[in-house]
Parts: C-alpha cells; sequence; structure tokens
C-alpha cells in the first residue's frame, strides 16, 4: 500500500497546484513588468508579489521561475559578440513538455529552492508547522553554495512569506542585502504588513488585483474546476480570489449561501424551523468543514449587508434574491451601521466559541438568533 503524500501549505485542495498549473489568468500587467525587467537586462534580485489571498500570487511566481530556468545561456565570445543574439521573449510561458517544467512539476530542478512550511516530525501525529522556520531559512546558505559551481540563474520562492518567523525573515533579509550572483527571489505575500519593513523595501512589488466573473470562470478552467454560468457568483462570494472560489465551489458554498439567503429572508422573525435545521447540518459530527464554511458565509453576508446600507444592493448577486433583500434589510446607513458591529460582535464570538470548543449546533443558532435580534427594531423603525 502506497503512503499518502504529505500536504504541501501552498496548495487548495482539490485543484491543482500553482506550479502545475502553466497558464496564469487576469495579471497581464504583472506579467509584462517581469517580461519587461528581464528583458531590459534589469531584472530585480527580489520580487516581493503581493494581493489576496488566492488570485494568483504563487502560479504568478512559479511561472516566473520556469521561465528564468528555461533561458537559454549566453554563448560564443565576450557578450555574445560573435553570435547572433536569440530573439527577445514575448511572454513568459514555457512549453509542458520543457525539461525545466517537468523537473519542477516533480520538485526536482536543482537550481530552484521552494522555502515554505515544513511537516513537524516530533509532532503526534506530524502536521504541518505553522510558520516557516529559522532552520529552513538557513537551508538557502547551502542551496547557494552547491550550485555556485553550475553558474548560471537560480532561483528562491518563499510561499509565503508573511509566514516567516523573526529569525527566518532575519535570515532572508541578510540575503536580500546580499544576493548571490544570477540569483532572483520571489516573495509571495498575503499580508505586506507583516513582513520587516527592510525585505519590503529591498523588493520590488509587484500587487494582483481580484479577479472578475469573466477572469474567475477561464482560471477554474485552467485548474480544472468548471464554474459554468455560477463563475459570477464564485467571484463575488471568493472576493475575485480563485483559490477561495475553487474551496467553495467543492465546499458547496454556493449551495449554503443559498440556504442562508432562504433563512434570513423570513427576517425580521425568523423561521424556527430553518434555523434549527442549519444549526444541526453545521453541528453535525465530523461536520466541522460545513461549520466553519457556515460561519465564513454568515460572516460575509453581514458584511454585504452592511455594504449595501452605504453603496446599495450588489450589482452582481451572490445567491438568488440577495439585492432584493439586502435592499429591505439594510436601506440605509442606520441600518449599515447596525449590521456592521453586528458582524465585529458575532465575528468575535464565533472566534472564541472555537478557541474554547463551543457546542457548534448552539454557536450556529445562537448566531442566527442574534441576527433576528438586530433586524427586527431596524424593521420596526
Amino acid at each position: 500500500m502506497s503512503e499518502e503524500a504529505p500536504p504541501e501549505p501552498d496548495r487548495v485542495e482539490g485543484a491543482p497546484h500553482p506550479r502545475e498549473t502553466l497558464e496564469l489568468i487576469g495579471h497581464a500587467e504583472a506579467e509584462a513588468a517581469l517580461l519587461e525587467a528581464y528583458t531590459s537586462g534589469r531584472l530585480h534580485h527580489g520580487w516581493l508579489i503581493t494581493g489576496p489571498r488566492g488570485v494568483g500570487k504563487a502560479t504568478l511566481a512559479w511561472r516566473m521561475a520556469r521561465f528564468l530556468l528555461a533561458q537559454p545561456e549566453s554563448t560564443g565570445g565576450a557578450d555574445g559578440l560573435f553570435t547572433d543574439a536569440p530573439p527577445a521573449p514575448e511572454s513568459l510561458a514555457v512549453p509542458a513538455d520543457h525539461p525545466v517544467t517537468r523537473r519542477l512539476a516533480a520538485l526536482s530542478e536543482s537550481r530552484l529552492f521552494l522555502l515554505r512550511r515544513v511537516i513537524d516530525e516530533e509532532r503526534k501525529p506530524p502536521r504541518l508547522k505553522t510558520v516557516i522556520t529559522v532552520d529552513e531559512a538557513r537551508r538557502l546558505k547551502g542551496f547557494f553554495s552547491m550550485t555556485a559551481a553550475d553558474g548560471g540563474r537560480r532561483v528562491v520562492i518563499v510561499d509565503a512569506a508573511d509566514e516567516l518567523n523573526p529569525n527566518a525573515a532575519n535570515a532572508l533579509l541578510k540575503l536580500l542585502e546580499e544576493p548571490p550572483e544570477g540569483a532572483t527571489l520571489l516573495l509571495v505575500c498575503h499580508q505586506p504588513s507583516r513582513l520587516l519593513p527592510t525585505i519590503r523595501s529591498r523588493c520590488r512589488e509587484l500587487r494582483l488585483g481580484t479577479l472578475d466573473g469573466q477572469a474567475m470562470a477561464a482560471a477554474m478552467t485552467a485548474a480544472g474546476v468548471e464554474a459554468g454560468p455560477h463563475a459570477p457568483a464564485l467571484a463575488e462570494l471568493s472576493s475575485g480570489s480563485v483559490g477561495e472560489a475553487i474551496r467553495l465551489a467543492n465546499l458547496g458554498g454556493l449551495e449554503l449561501y443559498a440556504e442562508l439567503l432562504e433563512l434570513f429572508a423570513t427576517l425580521p422573525r425568523l423561521d424556527r424551523n430553518k434555523a434549527l435545521a442549519l444549526a444541526e447540518a453545521a453541528g453535525r459530527r465530523g461536520a466541522e468543514t460545513r461549520l466553519d464554511l457556515a460561519l465564513r458565509l454568515i460572516d460575509l453576508f453581514l458584511a454585504r449587508l452592511a455594504r449595501s446600507g452605504i453603496s446599495g444592493p450588489p450589482a452582481q448577486e451572490a445567491g438568488p434574491g440577495e439585492a432584493a433583500l439586502m435592499a429591505r434589510l439594510s436601506p440605509d446607513t442606520r441600518a449599515a451601521r447596525a449590521w456592521a458591529q453586528a458582524q465585529e460582535e458575532l465575528g468575535a464570538r464565533a472566534r472564541h466559541a472555537r478557541a474554547v470548543n463551543l457546542d457548534p449546533a448552539g454557536l450556529v443558532l445562537d448566531m442566527v438568533l442574534r441576527i433576528e435580534a438586530t433586524a427586527a427594531p431596524l424593521a420596526a423603525a
């Protein structure tokens, strides 16, 4: 019986790893910036790739690494004076059958170092560490020592840089301050504010935006997940993050959000039977994933309610009847403030309840009843 593959911290469950995704959707400007820096001979040694979680930052980092490592080395006399220079590349694309593509997919490329969280073998059962430790960061010194004799370009991908512990961050900073010749460091970062300012100052930043419905559909198809007509709704629920959209599609997020909308459509007096059914489904033994999803979607519903009171109902619905429901429950700024406060209070309650392992069914039921209590005075006004 074959052993189960260890979990990878930088993989979205149910989707290919970014190193296996050859196409990047919706970030042409970022790709163009990298390509222009390379073709002009001004490729910075450190790149900080930022943006919301799941929008394609890691896919861009692997695409750039694949491109750099696939470029031919200069040949002929000094500065290539006696040979025709190869044509400048027009994109970062590298064919699927290229040796570098295959080696990167297999994690067997000797000129690439992947710095990420690893399995803590001392824990029983073993599990992923919560941070990137200094021991992992110190392995970079050995990587550059072993590859120095080979010459040529070397690439480091850090995924994610905001998971570095303080000592690991300082070790990486030393490398950014005195980068080895031919080294390019690609730092994937979800929350740049968590990085050392000195790390940020030594990198050129590329910020990726969120995806719209059309780009979302294309990105999910490229990842092997067909969104079909649900792509716009998934783009709304995921805030334009393809990684989150894939999670929602795989976990039935659209269906659960539709259930929530159906329940909250009975406000200001909740349908008790629907509320109990929702709570019992989220509280069943072994339903931790559904519980987490329900809490996340309730929080999202409240956030969208608050936003609706300020800027109007959403132009793109995330579920059937959502716009009309939000127009009714949150018609003005007074309602928006009430829903924003409810979101803050219920979010804190949910985090506390999860930390102390309160009864999940009771938690969900309490949250929907508190939402009812918020809606009642607004309806009476």
